[in-house]
């Protein structure tokens, strides 16, 4: 069966086991391949200008990589809640949330005018080279925009395809699909949160973390955990469980995507480091590096991060990074990173779950946040997303 592998079981001989979460995102990269060939393919009948020009790359982008997370979530909340037998519903659910990922990350870099995606130029901006590699008329820029929102589009309706056929084909599937509706409706709210915050110059610490778990949390973690955990029925105690235990660990992978985006070397995360504060977008890392720095009477550090004067030069985006850190505002969003990790392990323990499955669990919170779990108290995240 498809998601189940021999295994050695003493004297009963070999029975099947569920795979490990690697082994599921590795069985993942093959149903993507299925799936976007026959995308392609489908888009070719429509249009072979379109296929060429958007489709490929969005087949391109999905195929480049990307850390899985969403799939390997999606793995732990089915095997947590007793997922067992054929497992491919679980499979073609995360292949969905990979192609969910891709167009939010595609429409992403067009809003925030990121250069650099995985590595390589972000769509718009390879589509807008293609507009002045060709001699087009009208303006690169706009073309490239313009094209690449039709990409993100194609990416999600990809997806809802894929998960439509996916809960067509499951017991569970109107569950499933309940929970996919609000994972992309609360994927909206967050990115529009985000844009109105920084259109309004926004510092408020609570604004941030509403933003970080509607943006991110809830759409990396908290759902994916959920669908999977839907498609073994899950009961309400479980699914509970798992919703808390995801919404505190997306919290802390994207307080740690806020340190990596001011302080990481691009090398290793395939994207410009700084764009955050060279735009000043809301984050909980510069809601608290503001709210010390007023509270320190750091003069300095307090103006230098509250200025709402539009893209600042690299000069000023160092001495942000100089007050963040000089402020203590980077080391209190590590230890709230541990604190969510934290918090988070315990929250999946009382679902019940196998020693197997929560070592799994607890090595992809470690993955996503970027810190082991410290064994600190951890505040609730239910209502509070773990707020000060």
């Amino acid at each position: 069966m498809l998601g189940l592998r021999p295994t050695a079981a003493g004297p009963a001989g070999v029975v099947d086991a569920p795979l490990t979460t690697l082994e599921a995102t590795r069985a993942v990269d093959g149903v993507l391949k299925e799936c976007l060939d026959a995308a392609v393919g489908r888009a070719r009948d429509v249009d072979p200008v379109f296929a060429r020009d958007v489709a490929d790359r969005v087949s391109a982008f999905v195929r480049r990589g990307g850390k899985r997370l969403r799939t390997a979530f999606v793995w732990c909340g089915w095997w947590a809640a007793g997922g067992s037998g054929d497992a491919t519903a679980v499979l073609r659910t995360g292949a969905a949330l990979e192609l969910v990922q891709a167009c939010a990350l595609i429409h992403d870099d067009v809003m925030d005018g990121s250069l650099l995606r995985r590595g390589a130029p972000a769509m718009h901006v390879d589509l807008a080279r293609k507009h002045w590699a060709a001699h087009m008329t009208g303006s690169a820029e706009s073309f490239g925009t313009s094209a690449a929102v039709l990409g993100g589009d194609l990416a999600l309706a990809w997806a809802d395809d894929l998960l439509m056929e996916t809960a067509l084909g499951s017991a569970h599937g109107p569950q499933l699909l309940r929970e996919w509706r609000a994972m992309r409706g609360e994927m909206v709210a967050g990115q529009y949160r985000d844009l109105l915050a920084q259109a309004i110059g926004s510092s408020d610490v609570d604004e941030a973390l509403t933003i970080a778990k509607l943006k991110s949390a809830l759409y990396t973690v908290e759902r994916p955990l959920a669908l999977g955990a839907s498609l073994s029925g899950a009961d309400e105690y479980t699914m509970d469980a798992l919703r808390a235990a995801g919404r505190c660990a997306g919290i802390a992978f994207q307080l740690r995507d806020d340190l990596h985006g001011a302080f990481a070397d691009p090398a290793s995360t395939g994207k410009p480091v700084g764009d955050d504060l060279r735009s000043r977008k809301l984050t909980y890392l510069l809601a608290v590096g503001l709210k010390l720095a007023e509270a320190a009477g750091d003069k300095e550090a307090a103006t230098v991060l509250a200025s709402n004067t539009g893209s600042r030069s690299e000069r000023t985006v160092g001495r942000m990074r100089a007050a963040l850190e000089r402020t203590g505002a980077q080391d209190m969003v590590e230890a709230k990173i541990a604190e969510l990790a934290a918090t988070s392990l315990r929250h999946f323990e009382a679902t019940g779950a196998g020693s197997a499955v929560r070592r799994e669990f607890a090595a992809l919170v470690e993955r996503a946040s970027g810190a082991p779990p410290c064994t600190a108290t951890g505040a609730a995240c239910e209502d509070g997303d773990g707020s000060d």
